[in-house]
């Protein structure tokens, strides 16, 4: 009689896709992985219908999907559609990877009639189709609550950290441009893995992508000014802060953030502001022709290995939080 046949499952694969809004950052990932991007074919039809096709075959594959939600709007729409199509191939499990989650602003109602867009983003990803989300630096932390499926959340702060202690900078403060939500706590941990004092920029909003220095609280008289935010959008925040601080008598003025968005007016606000260097991480592709206007004053730090390393915890189901620990403890040893 002939024995039983051998039922082995086949191995745990992992594969790595990129919608089109930024597949140079998802081909570094893949590159830090050691291997390449999945075939994705995404087209348009002539009425702008975005039409996606798996050309590999991703039935029981763990599958990660690069798309931060930026412009064009149409990234969110195309990054649904491909995670539906991974879940009607029968993907064992779909990580919606979102370097830049867009819509994250508006996080609560702030007037009457208006709506709370990161949780209905939340909601779409959810009902496409996606098992969980990896994301960075979300612009207010209480959006990980939005989630009905696990979120990780990792920071680039160390990484900047990282950049600006190996300039040796001299009597630095780091300073927080918005009081609001969110900005204090990133400042803070920048300031700490410095080891530097703390100072907050007091503004308020007469409109949106509008702002004005009304104060600003701490020493900054005579020191280096690292202005540290989530997200570059016009550059009004910035630009105003910065020009703040040198009135008060900051020796110089970085500018550091995490999202480079720089929309609108954002680069000729930057070329005209008193910043002696943007540092900024490779989370969203830059506007055309920003790096040759800003030149040598703009430094893009990547971030596909921290995306990479956590993606790969992910697939072995180790620790997210034990990564970002590391992630600080070598930002302190470039201290010592």
């Amino acid at each position: 009689m002939e024995g039983p046949r051998s039922c082995a499952a086949p191995p745990n694969r992992l594969a790595i896709l990129s919608g089109r809004a930024h597949p140079d950052l998802a081909g570094r990932v893949a590159g830090h992985l050691g291997t390449s991007l999945g075939g994705l074919l995404i087209e348009n039809f002539q009425d702008g219908e975005i039409g996606v096709v798996l050309q590999d075959n991703v039935r029981g594959v763990d599958a990660f999907v690069v798309q931060p939600t930026i412009r064009p709007n149409t990234s969110l729409l195309e990054l649904l559609i491909v995670i539906d199509a991974l879940r009607r191939a029968s993907a064992r499990r779909i990580t919606a990877v979102i370097p830049y989650y867009g819509y994250g602003r508006q996080d609560r109602k702030t007037r009457g009639r208006e709506p709370i867009t990161a949780k209905l983003i939340a909601n779409l990803l959810v009902t496409s189709g996606a098992d969980r989300v990896l994301t960075v630096d979300l612009h207010a932390g209480q959006i990980q609550g939005f989630f009905d499926v696990p979120l990780d959340h990792l920071t680039g702060v160390p990484l900047l950290a990282e950049y600006f202690a190996g300039k040796n900078l001299d009597d630095v403060v780091v300073v927080c441009p918005d009081a609001g939500e969110g900005g204090i706590p990133r400042a803070r941990r920048l300031a700490e893995l410095l080891q530097v004092p703390l100072a907050i920029v007091d503004k308020r909003r007469p409109a949106p992508n509008v702002s004005e220095v009304m104060s600003v609280i701490g020493t900054v008289r005579g020191k280096t000014a690292i202005l540290m935010d989530d997200i570059i959008d016009t550059a009004g925040t910035t630009c105003n802060a910065a020009l703040a601080l040198r009135e008060l008598g900051a020796s110089e003025v970085y500018a550091a953030c995490v999202h480079a968005v720089m929309s609108g007016p954002a680069v000729e606000r930057l070329k005209r502001a008193p910043i002696t260097e943007m540092v900024v991480l490779d989370t969203v592709p830059l506007p055309p022709g920003a790096a040759a206007e800003l030149g040598n004053r703009l430094r893009v730090l990547s971030i596909a290995e921290l995306l990479g390393d956590a993606i790969l915890r992910i697939h072995e189901d180790r620790s997210i939080t034990e990564l970002m620990a590391q992630r600080r403890e070598t930002a302190l040893q470039r201290l010592e």
